[in-house]
């Protein structure tokens, strides 16, 4: 070997073609496990909501009178809006229907409704809680629904 190939040996202005397709080889595995990890996120990031979102969040409060209005009321739960629904002055037969076609409704957007008075009820979203010593109460005297 010459002088001239040593220190090119030395200095390695360019590297072998091992190198090249080992560091390919990580490259591509690292790209992989981003990808692996980002669709996880992705999954798991479904049900956040951005609470700077443009829309406000609104309760509703609405006190039907017959089924027909059933449907105004999945509306604002289509929406993601919570609904306070009072059922004082409802016709029982009509205030039943109304529980359960807007049980059907909650569950299928995985939100709750919870009895929170003799005749009031509360419809949530998925991203809302209820909490509060009041909730805790009814509960432990068997009025939760």
């Amino acid at each position: 070997m010459s002088i001239l190939d040593e220190i090119k040996k030395l200095t390695h202005p360019y590297e072998d073609e091992d190198d090249d397709s080992a560091e390919f080889e990580d490259e591509l595995q690292e790209r992989d496990l981003f990808e692996e990890r980002r669709s996880r996120f992705d999954d798991r990031r479904s049900k956040v909501v951005n609470i700077h979102a443009t829309t406000q969040l609104k309760v509703i409060l609405v006190k039907p009178e017959r089924f027909e209005n059933a449907s105004e009321i999945a509306d604002q739960l289509k929406d993601k809006r919570t609904v306070v629904l009072n059922l004082e002055s409802t016709n029982k037969d009509v205030a039943r229907r109304l529980i359960d076609f807007l049980s059907g409704v909650a569950y299928a957007g995985e939100g709750k409704i919870k009895k929170v008075a003799a005749n009031t009820y509360i419809i949530t979203p998925y991203h809302v809680d209820i909490e509060g010593d009041l909730i805790d109460e009814l509960e432990n005297n068997g009025v939760y629904f």
